[in-house]
């Protein structure tokens, strides 16, 4: 019996566009309450492997959401190390950074590898799997966790079992095979083939020898980066140029595709990628009709649908089988059937330059978030609310004068030097070029409402003086 403890690397740096109007990249789908409960599936999977079994998790995310994880960590009471991502370059790298910090804190330390997109049923039954998997990776072996398929799906990748290992539920992993045909995907099923998890066992040393041998490249490029990496706040950030020169591969065709060390063991708990709305149609409770309906929606003859909204009415009539998801500066309506192709849609709104391919109306930031309320030529407002305690950073604007209206709590302004207490139904004028700084001293959210006048109103014309989250 193995007595390592197992390292969880959770991966939380994806955009998640298959879940767009909803997940965008200044806000992907892991840190969306998506499911009933309150929580985003990052903070499911942090509490999944809250157990004694498993050490302090290792979070591998891009840079831009390091508050948003941060947060999401402090709310659920996970504590574990956060690395920053300068740019993305897909699984193969977050592994091996991760394995890198696993041997760093044990020289037999085992690592599992988890997508924090994922959604599992019993808890209880994964935190066990995962664990007779550590056993059988101790022997050397990459283990996968194997899912018994549920319905012949064509969007997940396939594992042919080989020879036994251990018992009935583990094998040699024979072959890895794409996302099949419908054809295809019923022979996988009929013939005991199983879904890939994307979730890995391992021993740190075994996954490091065969990123050595089979994508040296992928090593050499993620330990030059953590050995070059530095502490901001409470964050490691890998080094930039270290990590730009990394291959951008999945761990999949970097190693498991190609060692000969490959075991899978089959999982008993449920589990879902939530890779599309239909899938996300599948989680959820159904009316009599099979429609999932959340939000200010309405609709009538219709039939095994989703429809959810946001903020506006939403309403459907005489539709079958589609999704309808409405949010503050978009809607998306689709067959279920079509549901992945929503990824593609996204590609095209980007080639075309649409804003909201990539960008929320509400964008979060380390002291709360700013929604847009409406653009003009010379003008901009915004609605602006910070939590308690958090401030904005010491700025400037070349291009924009800013009149703040406080809607509720109370406001610590202070401009050119001189502090000043702002409470509700009052306001305050900040001229072209002055420094100032906007923080909440109480113990209630300070929600204001923001005019920009000016001849350009970009994010860019911001001049940091001072910033408590390191971002001058």
């Amino acid at each position: 019996m193995t007595s390592s403890v197992i390292v969880p690397i959770v991966m939380a740096g994806g955009a998640g566009t298959r879940l767009w109007p909803l997940s965008r990249e200044t806000m992907p789908k892991q840190f969306i309450a998506l499911l009933d409960g309150g929580l985003s599936t990052f903070q499911a999977t942090l509490l999944r492997i809250r157990d004694a079994r498993f050490g302090p998790p290792v979070v591998i995310t891009n840079h831009e959401f390091r508050f948003v994880v941060a947060e999401q960590m402090q709310t659920v009471g996970v504590s574990g190390d956060i690395i920053l991502e300068p740019e993305r370059r897909d699984s193969a790298a977050a592994v091996a950074v991760g394995a890198l910090l696993a041997q760093a804190r044990a020289p037999d330390a085992v690592g599992l590898a988890l997508a924090a997109d994922h959604v599992v049923g019993d808890e209880a039954l994964f935190r066990d799997d995962c664990a007779a998997a550590a056993e059988l990776a101790a022997e050397g072996l990459i283990m996968t966790l194997g899912i018994v398929p549920t319905h012949p799906a064509t969007g997940y990748g396939y594992i042919e079992a080989g020879a036994l290992l251990a018992g009935p539920r583990a094998h040699r992993i024979a072959r890895f095979v794409e996302k099949p045909d419908a054809q295809t995907a019923r022979r996988y099923c009929a013939e005991g083939f199983l879904w890939n998890s994307g979730n890995f066992v391992f021993p740190a040393h075994t996954m490091l020898a065969e990123l050595e041998a089979l994508a040296p490249e992928v090593l050499a490029g993620a330990a030059a980066a953590l050995k070059a990496a530095r502490a901001d706040l409470d964050f490691l950030r890998l080094d930039g140029a270290a990590f730009a020169r990394v291959p951008k591969v999945s761990i999949d065709y970097a190693v498991m595709e190609k060692t000969r060390h490959a075991g899978v063991l089959a999982a008993r708990f449920d589990w879902s990628d939530v890779g599309a709305w239909d899938a996300i149609h599948a989680l959820k409770a159904k009316d009599e009709n099979g429609n999932v309906l959340e939000g200010n929606v309405l609709a009538l003859d219709s039939r095994g649908s989703l429809v959810r909204s946001e903020e506006i009415l939403t309403a459907v009539i005489g539709l079958d089988e589609v999704v309808v998801v409405s949010t503050r500066d978009a809607v998306l309506v689709a067959s279920k059937a079509a549901a992945g192709r929503v990824k593609e849609l996204v590609q095209t709104l980007k080639r075309a330059n649409h804003r909201e391919a990539d960008e929320h109306l509400r964008i979060y930031r380390p002291w709360g978030w700013y929604q847009r309320i409406d653009l003009g030529a010379r003008f901009q407002v915004k609605r602006i609310n910070v939590k308690p305690g958090r401030k904005l950073s010491l700025q400037k604007h070349f291009h924009r004068a800013e009149h703040w209206v406080v809607v509720s709590g109370t406001a610590e302004v202070t401009l050119d030097g001189t502090v000043s207490h702002i409470h509700e139904n009052e306001s305050i004028y900040l001229p072209i070029g002055c420094v100032h700084r906007l923080h909440n001293p109480g113990k209630i959210d300070l929600e204001l409402i923001e005019v920009q006048v000016g001849s350009y109103t970009g994010e860019d014309d911001i001049v940091r003086i001072e910033d408590i989250y390191a971002r001058t």
